[in-house]
């Protein structure tokens, strides 16, 4: 299905202020409420036009309804504003967020974020924790797949419904149940785990819930995924009305994450977590390490890969046009179409309620003095930090590769005719942005850099970008300007266009899964447990090629200075790790993996830094600007805080530690 329908609430009378409990509790909070007296507050919990729940699972036409209402609480994971990790970490940076937009998880990248009102803040399901005007808190979603959940598995109820349906139905609800319980256990650690609704005139000691232990929350999920793999389609066979519905791929993509994440530093033996408790002692996460847990995830992973392969999943590889293009710009064209070109074969998993019109505004750059910043807004300023991470040609990192410098990112060097299909020839740029890696270029703009866009036609330099102070897409309008001298090219579909007064994005589901994800995310589990193998490096060596880089073994043997690095255990992880950050770069994986690495109180205790976009010529603009000095308080900081208001409402809910 191409979008997904939100039913609209009817209501359900309560009778007492006491039973508003929050789970925060969204027991009690369905999609849309609307608060009148304390005496006859009104809840909507069942689909328009139907009077009772019992109504709504009368026909199957309703049910669907009510199956895509639970599909309606996705994250919104392709928007800038909607997705905590495009901003609260250390990737990118956006003008003042009182300027361009109002974007509170860059209150969290800025060390805003407090226990009054939390930023982001998924729980309750505001300051854009919830989605689109507030109205999506995720424990809301899982209470109407609770209910959908209940309702289907009665044969009496739907009676309209072939059994495999129904089976399938069911299955999809369970799936989106995990994820988001497993979207709020990434942010907050331990929550309260809905295995049912709890009804609103239940007394108050059961309505006042507890934080699970996370290992047996964990399991649940795990268990609700295997439950949904058991059942749910390999592929989708009707792409004119189902494309977006969950498949037993996804299903075992996010088991996959469900472990890695599990198995990771953060949650895997941290005793940091030790003072985590509940109010009656209980312990919220057991700290003693678990090397097993790595093996559950590598296990996941490759049985993720193969049932996606025989899907007819494979890594993206650019067909061609009909124009001529050079090897260099179908290089990249690979790189970037393989998350933005539509339902491509390396998208497991599209988002069909996460569009990308908008975040490609805000990524894309103005190429012309005629095009506008309204058109163009450009904010999306990847961090110098993240630029440098990006291997040289040679495919190891800057400061190991023997026989490239780039110690003084400040030395000026003007283009030639050989890089011309990268950097605009006779164009002259900092030596960082030379002799880089086909993703560096495909990913990243910045000052001189060419953007092929399919108006292009066979004219491979045709666009280039001009980024200096006074130029077209510098730095030099009120709101939308560029903060570090880097664009993001990587999320803006090919197709993009501009006209005399307007421009055109080619809108795509938001990809939360590729088939490169899965393949890092296996070779990071297998590496934990056998060490350097042959199959490690296949996987790592799969997403280098398609990267235009040769293995890892060779890179490192022929240019590195560390060239045992990918013989040990460790050297090999700082590689799979630096591979995951840059094929994954700006697409919200980075934020949530510096988390479950534990290396955020390093990462993110650094400046953001980019270059002078405020300097007018090269000698003012190659200068390395302070955008902002983050500062990360750790354990605190690894978890977002429970709001005041929410501990005084459930008083068995405990705070996360440090806030």
């Amino acid at each position: 299905m191409k979008e997904f329908k939100t039913v609209k609430m009817k209501t359900l009378t309560m009778k007492k202020c006491s039973l508003w409990k929050k789970l925060g509790v969204a027991i009690a909070i369905p999609m849309m409420l609307n608060l009148q007296s304390c005496e006859d507050s009104f809840l909507d919990v069942v689909p328009d036009n139907v009077a009772t729940i019992d109504q709504a699972f009368k026909l199957r036409n309703e049910a669907e309804k009510y199956l895509f209402t639970c599909y309606a609480y996705m994250p919104r994971n392709g928007s800038l504003i909607h997705n905590p990790a495009m901003l609260a970490g250390d990737e990118m940076w956006i003008p003042d967020q009182r300027q361009a937009l109002t974007i509170y998880s860059l209150d969290i990248a800025m060390g805003n974020q407090r226990v009054s009102n939390p930023y982001f803040n998924a729980w309750d399901g505001y300051y854009d924790g919830g989605g689109p005007g507030d109205g999506y808190n995720l424990f809301d979603g899982i209470r109407h797949c609770n209910i959908f959940i209940e309702n289907l598995s009665d044969a009496s109820k739907v009676p309209d419904i072939q059994p495999s349906e129904r089976e399938r139905w069911i299955a999809e609800a369970k799936f989106l149940k995990a994820y988001y319980h497993f979207y709020l256990m990434r942010m907050y650690g331990p929550i309260p785990v809905m295995r049912e609704n709890i009804p609103v005139d239940a007394p108050s000691e059961v309505l006042d819930v507890s934080r699970d232990n996370w290992n047996e929350s964990i399991a649940y999920l795990v268990e609700l995924c295997d439950e949904a793999i058991a059942i749910l389609p390999p592929s989708i066979t009707d792409i004119n009305s189902e494309l977006g519905r969950i498949t037993r791929p996804i299903a075992l993509g996010l088991k996959t994450r469900i472990l890695l994440t599990d198995a990771s530093p953060l949650f895997n033996g941290n005793s940091d977590l030790a003072g985590l408790v509940n109010k009656d002692g209980t312990q919220l996460f057991d700290t003693d390490y678990d090397a097993s847990k790595w093996k559950l995830a590598a296990d996941a992973a490759l049985t993720a890969i193969e049932a996606s392969e025989n899907a007819g999943h494979s890594l993206y590889e650019f067909p061609g046009s009909g124009f001529t293009l050079t090897d260099t710009t179908t290089q990249k064209l690979s790189i970037r179409n393989a998350v933005s070109e539509r339902w491509n074969s390396e998208v497991i998993w599209g988002n069909t309620v996460s569009r990308t019109s908008e975040i490609q505004l805000h990524a894309m750059a103005p190429l012309t003095i005629e095009h506008s910043h309204n058109n163009a807004h450009k904010i999306m300023s990847p961090t110098l930090k993240i630029a440098q991470q990006f291997y040289t040609k040679n495919g190891v990192p800057i400061d190991e590769d023997t026989t490239l410098d780039f110690s003084d990112i400040l030395e000026l060097r003007e283009a030639g005719a050989s890089e011309k299909n990268n950097i605009r020839q006779g164009y002259t740029t900092s030596i960082l942005n030379y002799d880089r890696e086909p993703r560096f270029y495909a990913d990243l703009g910045f000052d001189g850099s060419i953007w092929y866009k399919y108006d292009s036609g066979s004219d491979d330099t045709k666009f280039h970008i001009e980024g200096k102070y006074n130029d077209y897409a510098g730095s030099n309008t009120a709101f939308f300007f560029n903060m570090t001298g880097y664009y993001v090219k990587k999320l803006v579909n090919w197709n993009q266009s501009f006209g005399e007064s307007s421009a055109s994005y080619r809108d795509y589901a938001w990809p939360e899964l590729r088939l490169a994800d899965l393949y890092l995310m296996y070779a990071e589990a297998l590496n934990e447990v056998q060490g350097p193998t042959p199959e490690v490096f296949e996987y790592l060596d799969r997403v280098r090629d398609r990267a235009g880089l040769d293995g890892v073994q060779e890179s490192w043997a022929n240019f590195s200075s560390n060239p045992n690095k990918p013989n040990s255990k460790e050297g090999l992880r700082a590689i799979i790790h630096q591979e995951r950050n840059i094929e994954m770069a700006f697409e919200g994986s980075r934020f949530w993996d510096i988390r479950r690495w534990k290396e955020a109180s390093r990462e993110f205790n650094e400046p953001i830094r980019g270059w002078n976009v405020f300097g007018e010529d090269e000698a003012s603009y190659y200068q390395v600007r302070t955008v902002f000095q983050q500062r990360f308080v750790s354990p605190r900081d690894y978890f977002w805080p429970l709001a005041e208001n929410t501990l005084l409402q459930n008083s068995n809910l405990v705070q996360n530690l440090g806030w």
